[in-house]
């Protein structure tokens, strides 16, 4: 248990509140990039839509508890909870942070998620060395790295080809006016699960620091107040929005139709659901790309800009490493103080 001054941790949780409202703010695009590009809204309205459906999650919470694994896998599962310090945690927070603002400003959709994941792990390791790291949840963790594109892009595909045959009898106008309701109902699918996994990430870090100074006893869970307080956060970040990395998802990786932004959403929404169950903090950002290009393909394999998916591939690939620098720096520095 480590000792800290009362407004020395008011500090930190509102550190970490600003990046849950940085993330909801950088993987807005996650959510309504598809009905923004395919003009079934237009984008006030669109992030309007994604906010209420990203905070909503809470509710989803309250009905199943269980749904909370990812934020004990953030806040246990990576770095033994007992090592962990309010520095590990300062440090942690300004890696992801940091990474988050410069892939934002480039437009670059890269993780969150993962961001704050090298950003834990960068701070655990330089407090604690090797022997602090919690392998089990950061190797699901970088499994997943591999396969949520993977499988999204996959599931979008059969999505496709599903609802294609579904239709196959149907008029054009029939078909162009039922995927137009139906793309409307998966993004705000998708947008909830990407607040119920999101979110629940910085809740993680929350309480583990709770935890970590004895102001949270007994069994390691999220309190109510962190939880609602961390999807407000993220809510009020996607209503702000961010709208170059809107543009890449929604249009320069390929163009979508509503039939193709439905098969996207639906199969992301999916995906990010399971993950959540099974307590893995996925990308959303990973997910819905790989889901975007599956739906892009689908159509052909020119259809989709593949010199902008690999710049995205390689954002992703240094992720991890960037912020874990990062935030390991940072941690150093706190030692000064």
């Amino acid at each position: 248990m480590y000792e800290l001054a009362f407004p020395l941790l008011v500090g930190l949780i509102v550190t970490a509140l600003a990046f849950d409202f940085l993330n909801g703010l950088h993987d807005a695009a996650n959510s309504i990039a598809t009905v923004v590009s395919t003009r079934l809204l237009r984008p006030v309205p669109a992030v309007a839509f994604a906010a209420v459906f990203n905070a909503g999650a809470y509710f989803l919470t309250i009905t199943f508890p269980s749904l909370h694994k990812v934020a004990e896998t953030i806040g246990a599962g990576l770095i033994d909870k007992n090592l962990v310090t309010p520095s590990v945690v300062f440090g942690a927070l300004v890696g992801a942070m940091f990474w988050n603002v410069v892939t934002w400003m480039k437009g670059i959709p890269s993780s969150s998620s993962h961001a704050l994941v090298g950003g834990i792990v960068g701070a655990g390791v330089a407090h604690a060395g090797i022997a602090g790291i919690e392998w089990t949840g950061l190797n699901k963790t970088l499994i997943a790295i591999v396969l949520s594109p993977l499988l999204g892009m996959i599931l979008s595909m059969a999505i496709m080809l599903v609802t294609s045959w579904a239709f196959s009898r149907s008029s054009n106008r029939v078909a162009e006016r039922s995927f137009r309701f139906l793309h409307l109902i998966s993004s705000g699918t998708y947008s909830l699960s990407h607040g119920l996994n999101d979110a629940q990430k910085t809740m993680g870090i929350i309480t583990v620091l709770l935890f970590s100074t004895g102001h949270l006893n007994g069994k390691f869970e999220v309190p109510h107040w962190v939880a609602l307080s961390c999807y407000t956060a993220m809510g009020l970040g996607t209503l702000v929005g961010g709208w170059k990395i809107i543009e890449t998802m929604g249009s320069r990786i390929t163009k979508l139709s509503q039939h193709q932004g439905f098969s996207a959403s639906l199969g992301g929404s999916i995906m990010v659901f399971a993950a959540s169950l099974l307590g893995i903090p996925v990308s959303t950002t990973h997910t819905i790309t790989g889901c975007v290009i599956g739906a892009g393909v689908s159509r052909r394999a020119s259809a989709v800009r593949w010199g902008v998916a690999s710049d995205v591939v390689v954002a992703w690939v240094v992720t991890i490493p960037a912020s874990a620098l990062v935030g390991a720096a940072f941690y150093m520095l706190t030692l000064l103080f």
